[in-house]
């Protein structure tokens, strides 16, 4: 039976569950598990059916090695003494227990079998010292990039970070939301580049961000405080980023008592308006602006545009990470035109039927990471979800 993420093919009755950005640790194949097994009774086999001149040794010695890196100290060790006790077994059954032939192969084996288990000490080990890692990858970007509030503002909230690849919790994507006195404020943005440096360059944005939303009184003050913390930022650049780095980002804000959200793009993807009926908006700028921190390539003023924001109505701000995933055939997965048209019980639902979609289309990889961002303006009569087609033909 074809499984469809919720909102994008027929209802689930079952609640949906909610995802943590990451994926989760793998368990053995059941293949790998059976294997060393496997291999012990084909060289036994193998033994019987060939004439004495043959060997079925390197059968025996080939099971611990394949059970070093999938399997506990243990169960290695297990594996060892059955290829060692295969050994001597079937040089008993044959009467040939003392010839050197036995003492050759067993030593052989049993070599082997200590390498295994040294094999599997090392294996050990990195795996705890990657898991510590891991750990403090995701302290490191709970301080840098926390999780906003599901309820801020009298707004419902929800974010969502894929990582293109397992494991790893930290890269350029960012977002962050704000309650000001002058509205809820946020930004989704996507530094250039990877590793500490881009991680270096989202702590500045965010925290340029935080100060700038309580001080400004208007969204294109914010963005002047970004692009002159960027600025500063860069001076410290050396090689191809003083030359190249630059931050595209979305501002948006929507005042407490006004039904409207105001946009600011710089040369980030559109955010997406999904209204309560279904219907679906670009918000693409009426005068495109370069990205955060190439202001040496131009300069012109910050513009923020209205928009509409009625009740029920849901905000989606994401990265280049939804937009720019592609399938086998390398069409790129168009948001709009899979959401145009669905309606989503709250921002938590939307998010995780697009991460399901994502999965979908793309066959479960991905090139770049995804920061997802939800704003719904509530309403006290929130339409129920329709059903749909499904999203994969």
């Amino acid at each position: 039976m074809e499984k469809h993420p919720p909102g994008f093919g027929p209802e689930d009755p079952r609640p949906p569950r909610r995802g943590s950005g990451r994926l989760a640790a793998r368990s053995t194949h059941p293949v790998v598990e059976l294997l060393p097994g496997l291999i012990i009774v084909a060289g036994i086999v193998l033994d019987q059916v060939t004439p004495a001149a043959f060997t079925a040794s390197p059968f025996f010695s080939a099971a611990p090695l394949v059970a070093a890196p999938f399997f506990s100290f243990m169960r290695t060790l297990l594996v060892g003494i059955l290829s060692v006790g295969a050994v001597l077994g079937l040089r008993y059954f044959n009467n040939s227990a003392d010839g050197i032939e036995t003492i050759t192969e067993s030593l052989t084996v049993f070599t082997v079998s200590v390498l295994a288990l040294a094999i599997n000490g090392v294996v050990r080990r990195s795996g705890e010292r990657l898991a510590s890692a891991r750990v403090i990858a995701e302290a490191a970007q709970r301080a840098v990039l926390p999780t906003p509030e599901s309820r801020i503002g009298g707004l419902h909230i929800a974010a969502r970070y894929e990582a293109a690849e397992e494991g790893a919790y930290i890269g350029g994507d960012l977002f962050a939301v704000q309650d000001t006195e002058y509205g809820v404020r946020v930004v989704v943005g996507d530094v250039r580049g990877k590793g500490m440096g881009a991680v270096e360059t989202v702590a500045v944005v965010i925290g340029a961000f935080r100060e700038a939303a309580e001080q400004e009184r208007s969204l294109e003050g914010v963005a002047r405080r970004l692009e002159r913390a960027l600025a500063r930022e860069g001076r410290g650049r050396s090689g191809i980023d003083l030359f190249e780095g630059f931050t595209t980002a979305v501002l948006a804000e929507v005042p407490h008592a006004e039904g409207i959200v105001r946009v600011l793009n710089r040369g980030h993807p559109e955010p997406l308006l999904l209204g309560p009926d279904g219907a679906l908006t670009v918000l693409a700028p009426t005068d495109p602006a370069l990205p955060l921190g190439m202001g040496e390539l131009g300069t012109w003023p910050d513009r923020a545009e209205e928009i509409p924001y009625r009740p029920g109505a849901t905000l989606l701000l994401y990265t280049d990470g939804l937009s720019e995933a592609r399938n086998a055939d390398g069409v790129f997965y168009d948001p709009g035109e899979r959401l145009a048209g669905r309606i989503f019980p709250g921002p938590d639902d939307l998010l995780e039927a697009i991460v399901g979609d994502v999965r979908l289309h793309t066959g479960g990889g991905s090139t770049d990471d995804m920061a997802l961002l939800a704003i719904s303006r509530p309403t006290a009569r929130q339409p129920e979800r329709r059903r749909t087609m499904p999203v994969v033909p």
